[in-house]
């Protein structure tokens, strides 16, 4: 079963090749991606029953990774947002678990442990 999820990464680089090792390597299905606060915080908010993870980098093209883990703390019980950044440091990982991030994960040497966290994450969930 495959984790129904939203990228939220300005860089298209990053984005895509992130996209295409997560859905070759962790149970995950890629429905869609934004590049700001304001388009992420939309359409998880319009498609609130349509994803089970939701992956966010802190610095994006217009607004902050800050702004969708806010616009994200009133989501089901069952979905889950994780923050994938470059600027993992312990005041960056607080901030983003004290408003709602489930884990945050570092790009330079974290990967690992993101493509672990969606593999464990499928066991109980229900497919959408």
């Amino acid at each position: 079963m495959a984790l129904i999820t939203y990228v939220v990464e300005d860089s298209a680089t990053i984005r895509e090749n992130l996209i295409a090792t997560l859905e070759e390597i962790a149970p995950v299905k890629v429905v869609g991606f934004a590049e700001t606060e304001n388009e992420a915080n939309y359409w998880l908010s319009a498609h609130d029953g349509d994803w089970q993870l939701a992956i966010v980098d802190l610095f994006l093209r217009e607004g902050s990774g800050l702004g969708v883990l806010r616009g994200c703390q009133d989501r089901r019980a069952d979905q889950r947002v994780v923050v994938l950044t470059n600027y993992a440091t312990d005041d960056i990982r607080h901030r983003c678990i004290a408003l709602g991030a489930d884990a945050v994960f570092d790009k330079s040497n974290e990967l690992d442990q993101l493509f672990d966290f969606c593999t464990t994450t499928t066991t109980g969930f229900t497919p959408l």
